[in-house]
Protein backbone atom coordinates (compact mmCIF):
# COMPACT_ATOMS: atom_id res chain seq x y z
CA UNK A 1 0.00 0.00 0.00
CA UNK A 2 1.04 3.74 -0.42
CA UNK A 3 2.84 5.40 2.46
CA UNK A 4 0.22 7.58 3.50
CA UNK A 5 -3.21 6.45 2.23
CA UNK A 6 -4.62 3.09 3.76
CA UNK A 7 -7.13 3.73 0.97
CA UNK A 8 -6.06 1.08 -2.19
CA UNK A 9 -8.01 2.79 -4.97
CA UNK A 10 -5.69 5.60 -4.14
CA UNK A 11 -2.82 3.70 -5.07
CA UNK A 12 -0.60 0.43 -4.05
CA UNK A 13 2.54 -0.29 -4.23
CA UNK A 14 4.92 -3.24 -2.93
CA UNK A 15 5.59 -3.24 0.51
CA UNK A 16 4.15 -5.24 4.08
CA UNK A 17 1.63 -3.78 5.82
CA UNK A 18 1.12 -6.08 8.90
CA UNK A 19 -1.67 -8.18 9.36
CA UNK A 20 -2.42 -6.99 13.16
CA UNK A 21 -3.05 -3.17 13.72
CA UNK A 22 -3.22 -1.16 17.31
CA UNK A 23 -5.00 2.48 17.68
CA UNK A 24 -3.85 4.08 20.51
CA UNK A 25 -6.99 6.71 22.15
CA UNK A 26 -7.69 8.67 24.50
CA UNK A 27 -10.07 6.55 25.61
CA UNK A 28 -8.50 3.50 25.21
CA UNK A 29 -6.39 0.98 23.23
CA UNK A 30 -8.06 -1.26 19.91
CA UNK A 31 -6.15 -4.13 18.55
CA UNK A 32 -7.29 -6.20 15.95
CA UNK A 33 -5.27 -8.79 14.03
CA UNK A 34 -6.60 -11.32 10.91
CA UNK A 35 -5.65 -14.80 11.90
CA UNK A 36 -5.22 -16.22 8.53
CA UNK A 37 -5.55 -14.89 4.93
CA UNK A 38 -9.29 -14.66 4.14
CA UNK A 39 -10.59 -14.73 7.65
CA UNK A 40 -12.02 -11.51 9.03
CA UNK A 41 -10.36 -9.47 12.17
CA UNK A 42 -11.00 -9.91 15.78
CA UNK A 43 -10.48 -7.39 17.87
CA UNK A 44 -10.15 -6.56 22.01
CA UNK A 45 -10.28 -3.53 23.45
CA UNK A 46 -8.67 -2.17 26.70
CA UNK A 47 -9.78 1.08 28.62
CA UNK A 48 -7.34 3.95 29.64
CA UNK A 49 -7.68 5.85 32.90
CA UNK A 50 -8.97 9.19 32.08
CA UNK A 51 -5.81 11.57 30.98
CA UNK A 52 -3.92 8.68 30.31
CA UNK A 53 -3.14 10.15 26.35
CA UNK A 54 -3.52 13.93 25.18
CA UNK A 55 -2.85 14.04 21.93
CA UNK A 56 -1.56 17.19 20.19
CA UNK A 57 1.97 18.44 19.04
CA UNK A 58 3.32 20.56 21.83
CA UNK A 59 3.35 18.55 24.68
CA UNK A 60 4.07 15.06 25.63
CA UNK A 61 0.84 12.84 24.78
CA UNK A 62 1.45 9.68 27.25
CA UNK A 63 0.95 10.90 31.17
CA UNK A 64 0.21 7.30 31.99
CA UNK A 65 3.04 5.34 29.04
CA UNK A 66 3.02 2.61 31.90
CA UNK A 67 -0.91 1.85 31.55
CA UNK A 68 -0.95 2.65 27.90
CA UNK A 69 1.82 -0.46 27.33
CA UNK A 70 0.08 -2.51 29.53
CA UNK A 71 -3.13 -1.99 27.18
CA UNK A 72 -1.10 -2.49 24.40
CA UNK A 73 0.41 -5.79 25.09
CA UNK A 74 -2.71 -6.92 26.96
CA UNK A 75 -4.74 -6.53 23.62
CA UNK A 76 -2.45 -7.51 21.15
CA UNK A 77 -1.85 -10.45 23.13
CA UNK A 78 -5.52 -11.11 23.28
CA UNK A 79 -5.50 -11.20 19.28
CA UNK A 80 -2.30 -13.23 18.76
CA UNK A 81 -0.73 -11.43 15.94
CA UNK A 82 1.16 -13.33 13.15
CA UNK A 83 3.80 -11.35 13.49
CA UNK A 84 5.25 -8.86 16.28
CA UNK A 85 5.12 -5.96 13.55
CA UNK A 86 1.85 -3.87 13.67
CA UNK A 87 0.11 -0.87 12.12
CA UNK A 88 0.39 2.15 14.55
CA UNK A 89 -2.76 4.16 14.53
CA UNK A 90 -2.41 7.61 16.12
CA UNK A 91 -5.02 10.05 17.29
CA UNK A 92 -5.47 12.64 14.45
CA UNK A 93 -4.05 15.99 16.36
CA UNK A 94 -0.80 14.47 16.33
CA UNK A 95 -0.80 14.42 12.70
CA UNK A 96 -0.89 17.18 9.60
CA UNK A 97 -1.94 16.43 6.62
CA UNK A 98 -2.10 18.50 3.74
CA UNK A 99 -2.82 18.31 0.21
CA UNK A 100 -0.32 20.20 -1.64
CA UNK A 101 0.23 21.52 -5.23
CA UNK A 102 3.38 21.42 -6.96
CA UNK A 103 4.40 22.08 -10.65
CA UNK A 104 6.32 19.04 -10.52
CA UNK A 105 8.41 16.69 -7.67
CA UNK A 106 11.60 14.98 -7.99
CA UNK A 107 10.59 11.15 -8.53
CA UNK A 108 13.30 10.17 -6.43
CA UNK A 109 11.94 10.32 -2.75
CA UNK A 110 15.59 11.21 -1.40
CA UNK A 111 15.08 14.38 -3.68
CA UNK A 112 11.19 14.80 -3.10
CA UNK A 113 11.71 15.23 0.77
CA UNK A 114 13.92 18.31 0.56
CA UNK A 115 10.86 19.75 -1.66
CA UNK A 116 8.31 18.81 0.52
CA UNK A 117 10.08 19.69 3.98
CA UNK A 118 10.46 23.53 2.94
CA UNK A 119 7.17 24.09 2.07
CA UNK A 120 6.28 22.28 5.05
CA UNK A 121 8.36 24.66 7.58
CA UNK A 122 5.83 27.31 6.70
CA UNK A 123 3.14 25.39 7.61
CA UNK A 124 3.06 23.94 11.02
CA UNK A 125 4.64 24.74 14.25
CA UNK A 126 7.31 22.44 15.09
CA UNK A 127 10.61 21.28 13.86
CA UNK A 128 10.11 19.72 10.46
CA UNK A 129 13.97 18.63 10.07
CA UNK A 130 13.58 16.09 12.84
CA UNK A 131 9.64 15.07 12.08
CA UNK A 132 8.22 12.31 11.10
CA UNK A 133 7.37 13.20 7.34
CA UNK A 134 5.22 10.57 4.31
CA UNK A 135 4.03 11.60 0.75
CA UNK A 136 1.95 10.10 -1.79
CA UNK A 137 1.80 11.62 -5.05
CA UNK A 138 -2.35 11.66 -5.91
CA UNK A 139 -2.08 13.12 -9.55
CA UNK A 140 0.72 14.14 -12.24
CA UNK A 141 1.27 15.74 -15.64
CA UNK A 142 3.71 17.48 -17.33
CA UNK A 143 2.16 20.77 -15.70
CA UNK A 144 1.28 20.15 -12.04
CA UNK A 145 1.61 17.55 -9.17
CA UNK A 146 -0.79 16.95 -6.24
CA UNK A 147 0.71 15.38 -3.34
CA UNK A 148 -0.71 13.84 -0.04
CA UNK A 149 1.57 14.61 2.84
CA UNK A 150 1.49 14.49 6.08
CA UNK A 151 3.75 15.28 9.11
CA UNK A 152 3.93 14.85 13.13
CA UNK A 153 6.78 15.84 15.76
CA UNK A 154 9.73 13.47 16.35
CA UNK A 155 9.46 13.03 19.34
CA UNK A 156 5.49 12.66 19.69
CA UNK A 157 6.32 9.86 17.18
CA UNK A 158 8.67 8.22 19.11
CA UNK A 159 6.44 8.45 22.42
CA UNK A 160 4.20 6.22 20.32
CA UNK A 161 6.29 3.70 18.99
CA UNK A 162 8.30 3.80 22.13
CA UNK A 163 5.10 2.44 23.35
CA UNK A 164 4.18 -0.39 20.89
CA UNK A 165 8.00 -1.53 21.36
CA UNK A 166 7.88 -1.65 24.85
CA UNK A 167 4.51 -3.79 24.65
CA UNK A 168 7.22 -6.19 22.88
CA UNK A 169 6.00 -5.35 19.24
CA UNK A 170 7.47 -3.01 16.36
CA UNK A 171 5.54 -0.45 14.61
CA UNK A 172 5.63 -1.67 10.97
CA UNK A 173 3.61 1.26 9.55
CA UNK A 174 2.01 4.26 11.12
CA UNK A 175 -1.38 6.36 10.38
CA UNK A 176 -3.58 8.93 11.50
CA UNK A 177 -6.85 7.62 12.76
CA UNK A 178 -8.72 9.41 9.58
CA UNK A 179 -6.33 7.90 6.94
CA UNK A 180 -6.75 4.23 8.15
CA UNK A 181 -10.46 4.72 8.46
CA UNK A 182 -10.70 5.27 4.55
CA UNK A 183 -9.56 1.65 3.24
CA UNK A 184 -12.82 0.87 6.12
CA UNK A 185 -15.14 1.18 3.04
CA UNK A 186 -14.57 0.57 -0.86
CA UNK A 187 -16.91 3.15 -2.81
CA UNK A 188 -15.36 4.82 -6.19
CA UNK A 189 -18.21 7.69 -5.87
CA UNK A 190 -17.27 10.60 -3.88
CA UNK A 191 -17.74 9.97 0.28
CA UNK A 192 -18.11 12.95 3.10
CA UNK A 193 -16.55 11.49 5.85
CA UNK A 194 -16.35 12.57 9.74
CA UNK A 195 -14.39 11.08 12.09
CA UNK A 196 -15.27 11.98 15.86
CA UNK A 197 -12.93 11.63 18.75
CA UNK A 198 -12.98 13.52 22.54
CA UNK A 199 -10.59 16.00 21.49
CA UNK A 200 -11.09 16.70 17.69
CA UNK A 201 -13.48 16.29 14.20
CA UNK A 202 -11.86 15.28 11.44
CA UNK A 203 -13.57 15.50 7.84
CA UNK A 204 -12.46 14.27 4.69
CA UNK A 205 -13.60 13.68 0.85
CA UNK A 206 -12.73 10.84 -1.25
CA UNK A 207 -13.80 10.87 -4.55
CA UNK A 208 -12.71 7.80 -6.29
CA UNK A 209 -8.64 8.12 -6.34
CA UNK A 210 -8.75 11.62 -5.08
CA UNK A 211 -8.44 13.08 -1.93
CA UNK A 212 -10.42 17.01 -2.14
CA UNK A 213 -10.23 17.33 1.54
CA UNK A 214 -9.00 16.46 4.94
CA UNK A 215 -9.04 18.46 7.70
CA UNK A 216 -8.74 18.39 11.51
CA UNK A 217 -10.55 20.76 14.17
CA UNK A 218 -9.71 20.51 18.01
CA UNK A 219 -12.54 20.43 19.64
CA UNK A 220 -13.81 22.71 23.01
CA UNK A 221 -14.14 20.52 26.40
CA UNK A 222 -17.69 22.51 26.94
CA UNK A 223 -20.47 20.60 25.58
CA UNK A 224 -22.68 23.69 24.13
CA UNK A 225 -19.10 24.84 21.99
CA UNK A 226 -18.14 21.37 21.25
CA UNK A 227 -21.77 21.03 19.63
CA UNK A 228 -21.70 24.28 17.73
CA UNK A 229 -17.81 23.62 16.43
CA UNK A 230 -18.82 20.12 14.96
CA UNK A 231 -21.82 21.59 13.00
CA UNK A 232 -19.56 24.28 11.54
CA UNK A 233 -17.31 21.97 10.54
CA UNK A 234 -19.44 19.34 9.13
CA UNK A 235 -21.27 22.61 7.42
CA UNK A 236 -18.06 23.80 6.20
CA UNK A 237 -16.98 20.30 4.28
CA UNK A 238 -20.70 19.97 2.87
CA UNK A 239 -19.95 23.42 1.06
CA UNK A 240 -17.11 22.53 0.10
CA UNK A 241 -18.38 18.95 -1.28
CA UNK A 242 -20.96 20.96 -3.30
CA UNK A 243 -18.77 23.62 -4.51
CA UNK A 244 -16.02 20.89 -6.21
CA UNK A 245 -18.62 18.21 -7.11
CA UNK A 246 -21.64 20.65 -7.90
CA UNK A 247 -23.99 18.78 -5.80
CA UNK A 248 -24.96 18.68 -2.05
CA UNK A 249 -23.90 15.64 -0.04
CA UNK A 250 -26.86 13.51 0.61
CA UNK A 251 -25.08 10.91 2.89
CA UNK A 252 -22.36 11.49 5.43
CA UNK A 253 -20.26 8.54 6.94
CA UNK A 254 -19.60 8.54 10.03
CA UNK A 255 -16.55 6.70 12.18
CA UNK A 256 -16.05 7.35 15.92
CA UNK A 257 -17.68 6.62 19.50
CA UNK A 258 -20.91 8.43 20.53
CA UNK A 259 -20.63 7.56 24.68
CA UNK A 260 -23.77 5.61 24.65
CA UNK A 261 -25.27 2.44 23.97
CA UNK A 262 -27.14 3.26 20.57
CA UNK A 263 -25.20 3.82 17.49
CA UNK A 264 -22.73 6.64 16.68
CA UNK A 265 -24.35 7.21 13.37
CA UNK A 266 -27.75 8.10 15.11
CA UNK A 267 -26.55 10.47 17.77
CA UNK A 268 -24.12 12.31 15.18
CA UNK A 269 -27.30 12.40 13.32
CA UNK A 270 -29.05 14.59 15.85
CA UNK A 271 -26.00 16.49 16.36
CA UNK A 272 -25.98 17.84 13.12
CA UNK A 273 -29.42 18.06 12.45
CA UNK A 274 -29.74 17.97 8.81
CA UNK A 275 -33.06 16.33 7.37
CA UNK A 276 -31.38 16.43 3.91
CA UNK A 277 -27.96 14.42 4.82
CA UNK A 278 -28.56 11.15 6.17
CA UNK A 279 -25.98 9.43 8.67
CA UNK A 280 -24.60 5.85 8.35
CA UNK A 281 -21.76 3.97 10.07
CA UNK A 282 -18.48 4.17 8.14
CA UNK A 283 -17.70 0.51 9.38
CA UNK A 284 -20.25 -1.27 11.61
CA UNK A 285 -18.77 -2.96 14.67
CA UNK A 286 -18.58 -6.56 14.28
CA UNK A 287 -21.27 -8.97 15.26
CA UNK A 288 -18.68 -11.76 16.06
CA UNK A 289 -14.39 -11.85 16.51
CA UNK A 290 -14.88 -9.37 19.47
CA UNK A 291 -12.88 -11.21 21.62
CA UNK A 292 -13.67 -8.16 24.52
CA UNK A 293 -16.73 -6.09 25.16
CA UNK A 294 -15.82 -2.69 22.41
CA UNK A 295 -19.08 -1.31 24.19
CA UNK A 296 -18.94 1.90 22.02
CA UNK A 297 -15.78 1.88 20.66
CA UNK A 298 -15.40 2.55 16.75
CA UNK A 299 -13.09 -0.05 14.80
CA UNK A 300 -13.20 1.88 11.73
CA UNK A 301 -9.35 2.56 12.02
CA UNK A 302 -8.15 -0.30 12.41
CA UNK A 303 -10.17 -2.26 10.35
CA UNK A 304 -9.58 -0.31 7.55
CA UNK A 305 -5.69 -0.84 8.57
CA UNK A 306 -6.35 -4.43 8.28
CA UNK A 307 -8.09 -4.12 5.48
CA UNK A 308 -5.45 -4.58 2.78
CA UNK A 309 -2.41 -5.51 4.55
CA UNK A 310 -0.50 -6.53 1.18
CA UNK A 311 1.92 -3.04 1.77
CA UNK A 312 1.95 0.00 3.36
CA UNK A 313 5.03 1.61 4.11
CA UNK A 314 3.68 3.80 7.00
CA UNK A 315 4.62 7.90 8.17
CA UNK A 316 8.35 8.10 8.75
Amino acid sequence: MNPLLSKAKLGTQPGGRPPAAVEITPEGVLAGAVPAPGQPPVYAFQALPAGAVLPGVGEPNMRAGEAVVAAIRSTLGQVSPRTKAVTLVVPDPVVRVFVLDFDSLPAKPAEAFPVLKFRLRKMVPFDVEHAGVSYQVLAANQHECKVLAAVLPGMILAEYEEAVRAAGYEPGAVLPSSLAALDAIDLMEAVLIANLSPVALTTSITNGQDLLLYRTLDLPEETGARLDEVRRGVAVAAAYYEDKLGGRPTRLHFAGNSGTAESGAEEFARWIDDPEMSVVELAARPATGAITSLGTTCVAAVAGALALHGGQAGVR
